[in-house]
């Protein structure tokens, strides 16, 4: 073609069969690794489902000596390697991102499993309430209440709240790439976990993640601060959600 400087019949056919081949190819590649990252959801949904059956029956075992509280260094780095952990989402062309991706909240009717991380709106020791990181261990269609445990004291504190002091947080990232819709924008008012402990405080979205593995940018709400605002802190899709509380002025 290069050598003739035109497209002859010869080629055209010729292009048309390999643009056809390579098509089928791609899309034959992609089939398998949508069916590896439904295996890998499948592992680690039987693999969570083992470690609440073992949880639930270490609490109703009274042979078994207390557990001892994790400590706080492996408590941070579990949280970090699940933060880093979370599947992104990879939709077919037209698929639209479901609930629970990124920004995306939970449907009115759902219902979090017992095993999935929430953020919890709790009363603290001196009266005033705070939203913390809890695990769900159990909810009741009788009563519409939840029963979540501190991540923080794992076996020690447990709340029984109502369903509009839950927030489901994140299942899949959002990939800023394809699916920008999908996540916080700048100056949004969010509800984030603050880095290194286990308890979410009001922010505003300083930057969206640009690229899929990166973190937001959020500056929380803090007196200290002149403008009311601490410097840019970075903190992962799975611990950022919507915060429906107005905006302080």
């Amino acid at each position: 073609m290069q050598t003739e400087n035109k497209i002859s019949p010869y080629y055209r056919t010729k292009l048309r069969g390999l643009y056809t081949t390579t098509k089928a190819d791609a899309e034959a590649e992609c089939n398998i690794l949508r069916k590896a990252l439904d295996k890998i959801a499948e592992i680690k949904s039987l693999l969570e489902e083992r470690r609440i059956a073992a949880k639930i029956a270490g609490l109703y075992n009274d042979s078994e000596p207390p557990r001892k509280t994790m400590r706080r260094g492996v408590l941070m780095t579990l949280l970090q390697q699940s933060a880093m952990t979370l599947p992104l989402w990879i939709g077919k062309p037209g698929d639209k991102p479901p609930p629970l991706c990124g920004a995306i909240p939970a449907s009115g009717d759902y219902v979090a499993k017992p095993g999935d991380k929430v953020a919890a709106r709790v009363k603290a020791v001196d009266g005033d309430e705070q939203w913390i990181l809890a695990e769900v261990v159990s909810y009741s269609h009788a009563t519409n209440k939840y029963e979540v445990d501190d991540i923080d004291e794992e076996g020690k504190e447990r709340h029984t709240l109502s369903r509009r002091r839950i927030i489901p947080l994140p299942q899949w990232k959002a990939n800023p790439e394809t699916d920008p819709e999908a996540l916080f924008q700048k100056e949004q008012l969010v509800l984030a976990l603050y880095p290194q402990t286990t308890c979410f405080y009001r922010a505003l979205i300083h930057t969206p993640p640009q690229r899929p593995q990166d973190d937001y940018s959020v500056l929380f709400e803090d007196t200290s601060y002149a403008d009311g605002y601490s410097p840019p802190l970075n903190v992962a899709q799975r611990y950022v959600v919507a915060c429906k509380e107005p905006k302080k002025k």
